[in-house]
């Protein structure tokens, strides 16, 4: 935010009326009085960057005002103007804390060099401000052992209390919960409070690629393995050497991946594709699913003896509607984290919190975080109000249904949203079968299930 609103206060209609178009056409805002109250009553409804005021005025004087300023606006600069300027006078205003001193008369370049000079300034100390809210907001970020995880309910502390007694164990974890639940928020926190802290967290998406890429990706490969392999590369298995290695949507792999998969997490060595040298390990297991892995071994599509490689310490995350007394919570958490992000000062009324507290949240977390930044940016008002949210929400939707009281934008966006759960939960979750009931490609798919906080 630059610098660019200012307040004169003079009583003389010649000098007020010609400083203020002087500094309009440099591009400022400029707000005009003829007495110190008026302009303090002004600035208890808006903010402004930089006081002109003359030092000679009834019934308030420039020293007083300026007094006044420093009291209830400190941030605010000060320039003190008076044809009756004295060294006394000066010394006074710059002890109150005004930024500089001119004497009448002076010319019009000469007061745009100093306010120049001033808003200069002020833009500096903004730009300090910010830094320091983001950096305090960071270290709050980074001295958290729970990678900023928020919540207070009982689901919640169990999983904290979870987290603090496997983390310096080094068996596998599986970590299961919805979509947008922070899963990989908790292998993140457990990697950092475990004696691997200090060595990699790598991670790899199985339910992105196919079988052919996730073999690579995992294990890695040799020069000439197939087309394309032009040098060798490492896995990722190589890659979290004596690390952590967070294995998310591991319900979506092959049968024949599981296959290859099980044999590293159990003889703890691998091959890399089109590679005859067995390769050892030294890496904790973290893997996560949104599905239930039991009813996938009951139905033959998962192995069960990959199942109980991975799931040593079971950790399950409560869905967001399950814990719907951490959303208050939450909200505050993502609003400071935006706030911080774009050097802003969003609130957002009591009324619109409890709307967001009775929203199913098919997305969880990641959809309540996307909305809350959505909302910051779109959002003209400083204080965001139940009825922007009402229209964000697409509450209770269905695809067919009339969307009457919402602008054909945030319409599109509800229908979309909708549309895209129908066609997860037709798919059993699965995202290819998904996509070719959207009729769009898997890449496409991806995009908008990130986009509307859906992907796991």
């Amino acid at each position: 935010m630059q610098a660019n609103t200012i307040i004169i206060v003079e009583d003389n209609d010649t000098m007020r009326l010609g400083m203020a178009e002087s500094l309009r056409r440099e591009g400022y805002t400029v707000y005009e009085f003829t007495d110190g109250p008026a302009a303090l009553d002004h600035l208890a409804e808006k903010e402004a960057h930089l006081l002109v005021t003359d030092l000679r005025m009834e019934p308030m004087n420039g020293i007083q005002l300026l007094e006044q300023v420093k009291k209830r606006h400190g941030h605010m600069e000060a320039l003190l103007v008076s044809a009756y300027g004295s060294i006394a006078e000066a010394v006074q205003a710059m002890q109150l804390g005004a930024a500089d001193f001119m004497t009448k008369p002076f010319s019009p370049d000469e007061l745009r060099a100093r306010v120049k000079k001033i808003m200069e300034k002020i833009d500096n100390q903004i730009l300090i401000r910010q830094l320091q809210e983001q950096n305090q907001y960071l270290e709050e970020e980074l001295s958290d052992g729970y990678e900023a995880m928020v919540g207070t309910t009982p689901a919640m502390k169990e999983v904290f209390r979870l987290i603090s007694r496997v983390a310096k164990e080094d068996s596998p974890v599986l970590i299961e919960g919805e979509s947008g639940t922070g899963k990989e928020l908790v292998a993140r926190a457990i990697h950092r409070q475990s004696l691997r802290a200090g060595k990699p967290f790598i991670r790899l998406n199985c339910g992105a690629l196919n079988d052919n890429l996730l073999e690579s990706e995992l294990f890695g490969h040799e020069k000439g393995a197939f087309t394309g392999a032009i040098r060798q590369k490492k896995g990722r298995l190589e890659l979290a050497h004596q690390g952590t290695l967070f294995l998310d949507e591991i319900g979506d792999i092959s049968a024949a991946m599981q296959v290859k998969l099980l044999r590293a997490v159990q003889e703890k060595e691998f091959e890399r594709v089109g590679g005859e040298r067995t390769l050892s390990m030294d890496v904790r297991i973290i893997a996560a699913t949104n599905k239930h892995l039991q009813n996938l071994i009951q139905e033959g599509a998962f192995r069960e003896d990959l199942y109980y490689r991975l799931s040593v310490i079971p950790i399950r995350l409560p869905a967001l509607r399950e814990r719907r007394e951490d959303i208050p919570l939450l909200v505050d958490h993502f609003l400071k984290r935006m706030n911080a992000k774009r050097a802003r000062k969003k609130t957002i009324a009591a009324e619109a919190v409890e709307l967001l507290c009775k929203y199913p949240w098919p997305g969880n977390i990641r959809e309540l975080e996307n909305l809350i930044e959505r909302l910051t940016i779109i959002t003209t008002e400083d204080e965001i109000s139940s009825t922007v949210v009402t229209r964000y929400l697409g509450q209770n939707m269905p695809p067919h249904a009339p969307h009457n009281h919402l602008p054909l934008e945030d319409a599109l966006y509800a229908f979309e949203k909708q549309m895209l759960l129908q066609a997860m939960k037709q798919a059993n979750g699965v995202k290819n079968q998904a996509a070719k009931i959207l009729g769009i490609g898997a890449s496409t798919l991806y995009y908008k299930l990130e986009k509307f906080g859906l992907l796991s």
